[in-house]
């Protein structure tokens, strides 16, 4: 499949194949190619927890307006972003540079983030969102449907996933095999409204 049929056969999709489940290659690949995402400075701040226990998936639906997709997906992953990535061992975020680019991007790193909440936290949902497109689109190549999802008690899945107090839940995507085909398109937005060339 290439990029621009991923891009047009991916949808949100509500109702999965609840016997369904990706075998451990494959799972293994869609984390590689998300792993790919691009973030600031090569922090790759995204955390991705991958919700396998049935038990678990059950208490997080009923934090989640009882949405089937959280148990009845091939896998649920919580995307969540440290927000304090940048100051974690950032020579590691380097290794293969040369030490002239170490020598910039390490102080560079540190000038960017430090002191500042609100970079750290739009830094880590930007990275975030790229990343939720990425493991969608890298679903859709592997044959698999995907959904996005916000629609959750963000402070009680942060509980049940025991989430760390200087990280941030981003969202939800549901991957595996659709039991019914997405809702029609909705209507799309026309270019000349939300394509602005140089100034509003």
């Amino acid at each position: 499949m290439n990029t621009k049929d991923a891009i047009t056969k991916r949808r949100a999709v509500k109702a999965f194949d609840p016997d369904h489940r990706l075998t451990e290659v494959e799972e293994k690949e869609l984390f590689s190619l998300a792993l790919l995402a691009p973030t600031a400075f090569n922090i790759q701040n995204w955390r991705f927890v991958a919700l396998k226990d049935p038990e678990l998936r059950k208490q997080v639906r009923a934090a989640s307006w009882d949405q089937a997709q959280v148990t009845d997906s091939s896998l649920l992953i919580v995307i969540t972003a440290d927000l304090k990535a940048w100051e974690k061992d950032t020579g590691r975020y380097w290794t293969n540079g040369s030490d002239d680019l170490k020598g910039f991007m390490l102080p560079a790193i540190d000038a960017y983030y430090r002191d500042k909440d609100q970079v750290q936290r739009d830094e880590a949902f930007r990275s975030s969102g790229i990343a939720a497109q990425t493991l969608m689109l890298a679903a859709q190549e592997l044959g698999y449907d995907s959904c996005p999802m916000v629609g959750f008690d963000f402070d009680e899945v942060a509980k049940l996933i025991k989430l760390p107090d200087d990280h941030v839940i981003a969202m939800f995507v549901a991957v595996g095999k659709a039991a019914q085909d997405a809702y029609p398109r909705g209507g799309q937005l026309d270019q000349a409204e939300v394509v602005i060339n140089n100034t509003f």
